[in-house]
């Protein structure tokens, strides 16, 4: 039974990939603090943030599916923020690749989460 927003395995595979995002980008070149470091930062965490935050007003099924799309587009901005890194030679296609289908699984867990939510306990 769903108790928590923590108890979603969306959210807690979305919050893995943040922190992984974290570490990732710890090691991009230092001029692109405010720019790919910064915007990666925020559309990781974007994804678990609005889960949680959704959750919280679930008592609304539109309202609970509207923040959950709004992590599906985070997941989007997250496939082509890795584009860019890729392409500008700050991950290799291998680390690429792995991010974006853990980016395009957690897309695909949230269109289900969304499609399938009600308004009760799943």
């Amino acid at each position: 039974m769903i108790q928590s927003y923590r108890d979603l395995k969306v959210y807690e595979r979305s919050y893995r990939a943040a922190v992984s995002i974290y570490r990732m980008t710890s090691v991009l070149p230092r001029e692109e603090l405010y720019g790919l470091t910064s915007q990666m930062k925020r559309a990781a965490t974007s994804i678990p943030l609005n889960i949680a935050e959704g959750y919280g007003k679930k008592e609304s099924a539109s309202e609970f599916k509207r923040f959950l799309l709004m992590a599906i587009g985070s997941c989007d901005e997250m496939r082509v923020l890795l584009d860019l890194c890729r392409d500008l030679d700050y991950i290799s296609n291998e680390d690429h690749d792995a991010y974006e289908k853990e980016y395009d699984e957690i897309g695909k867990m949230l269109m289900i989460l969304r499609r399938k939510w009600t308004g009760s306990s799943i």
